[in-house]
Parts: structure tokens; C-alpha cells; sequence
């Protein structure tokens, strides 16, 4: 296994985690069989960092959209460097850290995480073309 996909596998894992934390506070809002039930528009709110969280699970789904691929290219044309490498860790400790100032509801350092993570996939985008 390449580091690269090493880094996506872990973010694959974490991001397939993130639905637990809100779930649980689902199910203590609304019990197992509310929780379990169709929703509704008369259902009792979860706590806000839950919806945070989840909007930050959304987020987190909608990237690995983007760098799944680009670490997959990389893989199937073999190109690996220092800075793909480099690239895919901050872009997974990004995703954790976006993760944590959203279910805190840290607006500056949430966009901040979030750009951290764009200029990732933009390095190994540029990689693939081997301008890096």
C-alpha cells in the first residue's frame, strides 16, 4: 500500500465514522423508536453541535468525492513524491480539524480547515500532471 493510500484509507474510516456521535444524540433527543421512526417536521431538535456535526459529515462526504479520485489516479499512474504524500496527511488532519471547529461552531478556523483541505486536492491535482 502506498502512503497516499494509506491517507485514504484512514480518512475513508474516518469519515465513515462521523454519523455515530449524531446518531447517538439522535437517539437520546428522540428515543430508539423516534429515532428509528420517518422523519417529520414535529420531531424534538438535536443539540446543535449534532447538526453541526452532521453538516460536517456532509462535508466530509462531499470532498472525499474529490480526493478519492485524485489519490487514485496517482496510484494508477504510479506517481508518488514527497509532496503527494505530504499533501494527503494534511488533507486527512484537515478533515479532522474542520471536523472539530464545526461541531464547536468555530466559523474562521472552520473555513480555514476547509481551505487547508482545498489546497491539498489542488497539489495532488497538479501532481497528477505532474507539475508538481
Amino acid at each position: 500500500m502506498t502512503r497516499e493510500l494509506f491517507w485514504l484509507t484512514l480518512t475513508v474510516i474516518f469519515t465513515g465514522l462521523l454519523w455515530v456521535p449524531y446518531i447517538l444524540n439522535r437517539c437520546q433527543v428522540r428515543g430508539l423508536s423516534g429515532t428509528l421512526a420517518n422523519p417529520s417536521r414535529n420531531d424534538k431538535p438535536q443539540a446543535e453541535w449534532a447538526n453541526r456535526l452532521m453538516f460536517a459529515h456532509d462535508n466530509a462526504v462531499e470532498n472525499l468525492v474529490i480526493f478519492a479520485p485524485l489519490v487514485l489516479i496517482l496510484n494508477a499512474v504510479d506517481y508518488s513524491t514527497k509532496w503527494t504524500v505530504l499533501a494527503c496527511a494534511v488533507y486527512f488532519w484537515s478533515r479532522v480539524a474542520h471536523l472539530i471547529v464545526y461541531t464547536f461552531g468555530v466559523p474562521v478556523l472552520r473555513t480555514l480547515a476547509f481551505t487547508v483541505g482545498f489546497i491539498a486536492q489542488a497539489v495532488l491535482a497538479l501532481a497528477i500532471f505532474k507539475i508538481l
